[in-house]
């Protein structure tokens, strides 16, 4: 699968959400509408995305609008860059400060909630729509595990990161991402 119908899969789900279906939901039933071999690949696409998102400039993005941000928090903040859509992701990867701009954002900054872009069931709409797919006669771990051994497999190295800095620093957090900051540090100096 390439990244154009990964983001089209993405963008299926996203028209699908209504007032009785949230996106994770829209996302299983689009990945399950696939093959299992498809839905591996949506996988392999979905794992590359949100890798590439693996960054100190990111996850002080999410360390604004979350309050703080721990490893597991961060994993399910890619999440929801990915559930964004393209467009957002794109331009949350090359400046993460633009994510101030996001409706959502702005929303929970106002009601003080620190939720906003953080979506933990984006990361298993492949296991569910597998599991559905399979009628739970296949599980996805292991069939995702022997799928990834067959494939030329690169890991993700810290260097890719970028400059690691002090998220507590209310100065640093400004200088790096000055409009996030800035809606999300009212009450700091």
């Amino acid at each position: 699968m390439d990244t154009s119908e990964f983001w089209t899969i993405i963008e299926a789900a996203r028209s699908a959400v209504g007032a009785d279906k949230r996106f994770d939901e829209a996302l299983v039933d689009e990945l399950a509408t696939r093959t299992q071999d498809d839905i591996l690949r949506y996988q392999e696409r979905f794992d590359e995305v949100h890798d590439a998102m693996y960054r100190w400039n990111v996850w002080a993005a999410a360390y604004l609008v979350g309050g703080g941000c721990s490893d597991d928090s961060f994993t399910d903040f890619r999440a929801g860059l990915i559930a964004l859509g393209r467009d957002w992701y794109e331009k949350a990867a090359a400046c993460p400060d633009s994510l101030a701009e996001h409706p959502a954002v702005i929303a929970a900054v106002e009601v003080q909630r620190d939720d906003a872009l953080f979506y933990e069931e984006v990361n298993y709409a492949a296991s569910e729509a597998f599991e559905r797919v399979t009628g739970g006669g296949k599980d996805f771990y292991e069939a995702w595990d022997e799928y990834r051994a067959s494939r030329d497999s690169t890991e993700r190295d810290a260097d890719g990161m970028g400059e690691d800095f002090d998220f507590d620093d209310p100065h640093e957090m400004r200088r790096r991402l000055p409009r996030l900051a800035a809606l999300c540090l009212r009450d700091t100096p």
